[in-house]
């Protein structure tokens, strides 16, 4: 079973318990509702929520005046999604294959959904993003802060730590230009990271 299929499965079976734990807009942090809030406030035109889950983040962005659309290559997520934000458009995709047309986007979401890409296929998802997007478009990633490409036991399936640098590095290669990063500590929890960055 490759990664993607482990992944899918993995989620796929906790579907319904990720998204009673953290499918609510109200389970994430103030700092990155900000964020994304104002990211997405200063894109005109479509905006994808790649890999987006249980939801909550596609439908801010949708209550924000966002042209979005979430996608997610886990049918239970989007079978979730569909219900709880009816008025929100949601389609089973994954970020490898986003289904739509070449420079057609403004804007990529990428939160917390690259987590369990390998190190050495990510540079395939970025190549996608930018062949989807309009120059100048911008995308906006987290992630969390770590020893570049290190596996660490995620409580659904493996996950990588990056550091600002290395993700850095990998859009620049793909033909991205870092507008901002950061890095953020909260007790109790794994180090955060976000950045920002336009098609060049």
């Amino acid at each position: 079973m490759g990664s993607d299929e482990s992944t899918r499965s993995a989620y796929g079976a906790r579907a319904a318990e990720y998204t009673s734990l953290l499918g609510s807009i109200g389970d994430t942090h103030e700092l990155d509702r900000q964020r994304i809030g104002d990211w997405a406030a200063g894109i005109e035109g479509r905006v994808v929520d790649a890999g987006c889950g249980p939801g909550q983040w596609t439908d801010l962005l949708h209550r924000g005046g966002t042209m979005v659309q979430g996608i997610d290559f886990v049918p239970e997520f989007i079978h979730s999604a569909r219900l709880r934000f009816p008025g929100v458009p949601f389609r089973v995709a994954s970020f490898r294959q986003m289904g739509v047309p070449d420079d057609s986007l403004h804007g990529v979401l990428a939160w917390y959904s690259l987590i369990h890409v390998p190190p050495d296929e990510l540079a395939l998802v970025f190549a996608e993003m930018g062949r989807a997007l309009v120059r100048g478009g911008r995308i906006l990633i987290g992630f969390f802060d770590g020893p570049p490409g290190t596996p660490f036991p995620h409580a659904v399936s493996t996950a990588y730590y990056w550091s600002v640098e290395a993700m850095g590095q990998l859009l620049a290669e793909a033909g991205f230009e870092v507008l901002e990063a950061e890095t953020r500590r909260d007790p109790g929890k794994r180090a955060h990271a976000a950045m920002t960055a336009c098609l060049v």
